[in-house]
């Protein structure tokens, strides 16, 4: 008997009655378009704490014993499962003791408390938080509430299947983000039915991609390093329980860099007016990378918008220079009066709006009597950055990137 079935959901869905929220589908014509079919965004960052994340916590720990209640639980997280945990806590009566990475966003970090957990920062990801968390529960014995790797997890998360296959019946392929690959796996089971199949495709960041390389070994292989903005998604092994329903259930799984996640988040503020964190733009990215690539209808789930808003603001500036309606430039000028104004007016001329400009006069490269001049500069796509660019090369300017 699988440790998740469609079962063990419909009992998850029942637990989850009253507790979390079933999140809107909302319809994206600029991805339908591309498409050539329809596409709809499953909006769990509009979840309860932000993020798809109190519909696992809170089926694992509302099954716990009453002794185990009173000893407690302990969890390890970047944000998203910190905060499900803490509610999930603060609803059963229970005490919660949170591990988080010393860099995490503040706006999480504050979020959690405000559930009531205690929050102990430690390491510099979420796994040598989770094996803090770990040693903990073995010496205290409050109960370790796993982010990802435990059949009720697994089962609270694929609780998004049935909702999925209740408003869109007819749908082809789901995209689903993918870290340790809880909720991957979940929706995966969550969308089994008899007739008409429903392609499952995950969504890996490049930079912290376990998934490719597990299941070319057919075990969970560890990463050596991870380095990506998608920090909820940051996972360096997939877990035992999802990746047996991922290797059996799921058709494929992709990647994505860095510069398509920030071009995926910029269209999801853009154009469906929806605050995300990068990790739950992933998806968005898959799609905008390869449109044709999946069959209509398609869901994609945004899996949560708990953003640092300056983390937020970093990724957006990265997607309209990857959008190429952002363009920074370094050009070097004489040292003479006018000649900063000469290099103005020719950006005015294209029609470039400057957001900010910046002089270098000290440097190995530069020569007496040269300056350089760093710019950032607002413009309306990659065809108008062409000729801004060809306006001051045509002018004799030496123009670098910075």
């Amino acid at each position: 008997m699988p440790l998740v079935d469609l079962a063990s959901i419909t009992r998850a869905r029942r637990i989850l009655d009253g507790i979390a929220f079933v999140t809107p589908l909302e319809h994206s014509r600029a991805l339908s378009d591309l498409v050539g079919g329809p596409v709809y965004l499953k909006c769990e960052n509009l979840q309860r704490t932000g993020s798809f994340k109190i519909r696992g916590a809170y089926v694992r720990m509302s099954r716990l014993s009453p002794q185990d209640r009173h000893r407690g639980v302990v969890a390890a997280s970047a944000g998203n499962h910190a905060q499900g945990v803490a509610l999930a806590a603060q609803l059963l009566g229970m005490s919660a003791v949170v591990y988080m990475p010393v860099d995490v966003a503040l706006p999480k970090l504050e979020a959690t408390q405000n559930y009531g957990a205690e929050v102990r920062l430690w390491g510099s990801t979420v796994d040598e938080a989770l094996r803090e968390a770990r040693a903990v529960a073995a010496q205290t014995g409050r109960v370790l509430i796993h982010p990802f790797d435990h059949p009720d997890i697994v089962a609270g998360q694929g609780t998004i299947g049935p909702e999925i296959l209740e408003r869109v019946p007819d749908v082809r392929t789901v995209l689903v983000p993918v870290g340790g690959g809880g909720l991957l796996a979940g929706v995966a089971r969550g969308l089994e039915r008899p007739g008409a199949p429903v392609r499952v495709v995950g969504v890996q960041a490049a930079g912290a991609a376990a998934y490719p390389a597990s299941l070319e070994a057919g075990h969970p292989v560890p990463l050596s390093r991870m380095n990506t903005i998608a920090d909820g998604i940051a996972v360096g092994s997939p877990g035992d329980v999802p990746f047996s329903i991922i290797r059996d259930r799921v058709d494929e799984i992709r990647t994505v860099s860095e510069e398509q996640i920030a071009r995926g988040l910029l269209s999801i503020v853009e154009r469906s007016k929806l605050v995300v964190e990068p990790s739950a733009a992933v998806g968005v990215a898959a799609l905008l990378e390869a449109p044709t690539a999946f069959e209509a209808p398609v869901v994609i789930v945004l899996s949560g918008g708990n953003v640092d808003t300056l983390a937020l603001l970093n990724v957006l500036r990265h997607g309209l220079s990857v959008a190429g309606r952002f363009l920074q430039l370094r050009v070097r000028i004489p040292d003479r009066p006018g000649s900063l104004a000469t290099l103005l007016g020719h950006l005015a001329a294209t029609g470039a709006n400057i957001v900010t400009v910046g002089h270098v006069r000290t440097g190995v490269e530069l020569l007496v009597g040269e300056v350089e001049i760093e710019a950032e500069i607002e413009t309306k796509g990659p065809d108008h950055c062409a000729r801004v660019l060809e306006r001051l090369a045509n002018a004799g300017y030496d123009v670098r990137s910075p």
